[in-house]
């Protein structure tokens, strides 16, 4: 018996992922210049040959099944590295620019990477990069000033990359113990309101019952670990980009969930540089 693992087909990987990307499979089809009843077979071949439905209907549209969840981050970086197989064989240099915003998070600790990379794959592009707050970059991507932002997801409408959960960010575990065994407000260390943050922080407390009170702000992310490590309070973050100087809490403060990452992509920004970005920092983050 011949144990060799299909090929997935590539076209009808692409044709799966504009269908889920726009929601409506018939759009795919117009998108790749296909009939609808091609794209319905290529759907089928790929749930042939995954061995498992793909898609399931929830009224008049198509929702992914778990398989089919699966499928599209790996149908992505497939698609993502043929394309830039290609373009390398074929000399294809794009050029232009792509304007890229991101948190001050990513663009300390996550991003510097990708935009290496990108710059090496691509070095007739010019890359633009505006490091903010999360509302100006989604304004900004609103606008058609950016093509693209990597924020921390405040409301549905960004293509999520992964979560990452929040921690409370101190000096040191006894400083905090101190702050809590004397029963006074506990200082936080937030940016300035608004800030989706600062609010998770204070309904954590909250909820927990434990008194709180602000003292420190700052307009960057560097202020923020520079009034922590000043010992001025409490604050909460991600693990990215967290100073080796600091420490996170384990088990005295309340829990406060988890935090998606989101991309932004502004409807008027559809070029291959863009694409080739976007594939870029989906497939670096989620790698």
């Amino acid at each position: 018996m011949d144990k060799r693992l299909l090929a997935l087909d590539l076209d009808a990987l692409r044709s799966f992922v504009e269908g889920t990307d726009s929601a409506s499979f018939a759009e795919a089809a117009e998108r790749l210049c296909r009939s609808t009843s091609a794209i319905s077979a290529q759907l089928k071949k790929l749930e042939q040959q995954c061995g498992s439905p793909l898609t399931v209907r929830q009224g008049r549209t198509l929702a992914l099944t778990p398989a089919g969840e699966i499928l599209l981050s790996y149908a992505r970086r497939m698609l993502a590295l043929n394309d830039e197989a290609l373009r390398a064989i074929k000399g294809e240099l794009l050029q232009g620019e792509v304007r890229l915003g991101m948190q001050e998070d990513f663009g300390e600790s996550l991003m510097p990477g990708v935009l290496g990379r990108f710059s090496q794959q691509h070095p007739g592009l010019r890359i633009t990069a505006r490091v903010d707050r999360n509302q100006a970059l989604l304004r900004g991507v609103a606008q058609g000033e950016l093509d693209l932002a990597l924020v921390w997801q405040e409301e549905r409408g960004g293509e999520v990359v992964r979560s990452e959960p929040l921690r409370w960010v101190c000096r040191t575990r006894e400083e905090l113990e101190a702050f809590l065994l004397r029963g006074e407000p506990l200082p936080l260390v937030v940016f300035d309101a608004p800030c989706l943050l600062r609010s998770r922080a204070i309904a954590a407390l909250d909820a927990a019952g434990i008194p709180w009170r602000i003292a420190f702000t700052s307009h960057s992310l560097s202020g923020l670990w520079a009034g922590v490590n000043a010992g001025l309070g409490v604050t909460l973050r991600t693990g990215i980009g967290l100073p080796d100087a600091l420490q996170t809490d384990r088990g005295l403060l309340p829990d406060a969930g988890e935090l998606e990452m989101a991309l932004h992509t502004c409807d008027r920004s559809a070029n291959a540089a863009v694409s080739s970005m976007r594939a870029l920092i989906l497939r670096a983050l989620n790698g």
